[in-house]
């Protein structure tokens, strides 16, 4: 019995001696990791403040220039910021919601560190902005929101509104006095910037009852479908005088049908973008004013306010990232070519 008593403390020393080297450990291991915070990164590694990121940025659809623009912008960002990798990702038509649900969707299953992407269709995105607030990724706006459009989540985009009722009054100025038909090539219902334009177009047409809205069709940013619908439009309103085209596939198409039924010159255009083929259009005459956005702008502000976000725990706020009412008379100004053509070591950020 006195054997067992006494194996009994040898072994209840042994297991204090461990507890107290256990405890010795970890103070030695909290005392090397000091003062630096570490959060748990979207790959599952422990990330410090200047650890890598991982962003997905995503548009409304890859391969029209003004989305190359907004990369560009949101690389630029990237790289200013340093150990910032952008996912660059998106569905080839913005008519594919059903796709980009799927890709906001395998961004959150990846984990990564924060979501940028511009809405095809405001309530069909919605809910895949909720799942990536659940899984704790925070998400910004470029360019479309949602509907609803979180509180944590900002929106870096034009006041779509406000610029098309401009495009409104642009179209009146270049027609004058006197009635005019005018039509509207629309782009693709459901998405929140189609929507604006949509209204601050027809607003800015109530200011001027000399012009009358004969014809509104979609292009579903397609230039095909923008220039079947403008043929149509001219079809059946011979008289037409002016067309505001509300982003860059629908004014190429308009410019196309217009031209075709040689009418360039004669039928106004205010467009919307500033792709090569738009400005193109601009300088020759077939297209009489373009309103511009800062898609680079964008691209660079959401990259960049996420990243310091995630780094420095800064609040994420909207803006305002501006338009530029571009016509052949200040196409070449200084401050129209910064817009035009941003460069990275001198974005047109501030």
């Amino acid at each position: 019995m006195a054997h067992t008593t006494t194996s009994r403390r040898v072994r209840g020393r042994l297991l204090r001696t461990r507890a107290v080297l256990a405890a010795a450990a970890a103070t030695a291991l909290l005392s090397a990791c000091g003062g630096v915070e570490v959060r748990d990164g979207g790959d599952g590694a422990t990330k410090d403040a200047a650890g890598p990121l991982k962003l997905a940025v995503v548009p409304k659809a890859v391969g029209a220039d003004y989305w190359n623009t907004v990369k560009a912008g949101a690389e630029c960002a990237a790289q200013r910021a340093g150990n910032v990798t952008v996912q660059w990702d998106g569905v080839t038509t913005e008519t594919d919601v059903e796709g980009q649900v799927n890709l906001i969707q395998n961004f959150v299953t990846k984990k990564v560190d924060g979501i940028v992407y511009a809405a095809t269709d405001s309530r069909a995105l919605a809910p895949a902005t909720d799942q990536a607030l659940g899984a704790d990724i925070p998400v910004a706006m470029i360019d479309s929101g949602t509907s609803p459009q979180p509180a944590e989540v900002p929106l870096f985009a034009t006041d779509n509104k406000a610029s098309a009722v401009e495009a409104a009054k642009l179209l009146a100025t270049e027609l004058g006095p006197g009635n005019h038909d005018v039509a509207l090539v629309e782009f693709q219902p459901g998405s929140q910037t189609n929507t604006e334009r949509v209204e601050g177009f027809k607003a800015g047409l109530a200011q001027f009852p000399n012009l009358k809205l004969v014809g509104q069709q979609p292009s579903r940013s397609d230039v095909n479908e923008a220039r079947r619908v403008t043929e149509n439009i001219l079809t059946a309103n011979p008289n037409l005088a002016g067309i505001f085209a509300a982003n860059e596939p629908s004014v190429l198409g308009a410019a196309q049908a217009i031209q075709a039924a040689g009418k360039s010159g004669k039928v106004v255009i205010i467009g919307w973008d500033a792709a090569p083929d738009e400005v193109a259009g601009l300088r020759n005459g077939q297209i009489s004013a373009l309103v511009v956005q800062n898609p680079f702008k964008m691209g660079y502000f959401g990259v960049d306010k996420m990243v310091k976000h995630l780094r420095d725990k800064a609040p994420l706020a909207s803006a305002d990232t501006g338009v530029t009412f571009v016509t052949k008379e200040n196409i070449d100004s200084p401050e129209i070519k910064a817009v035009l053509e941003p460069s990275c070591a001198n974005p047109p950020v501030q």
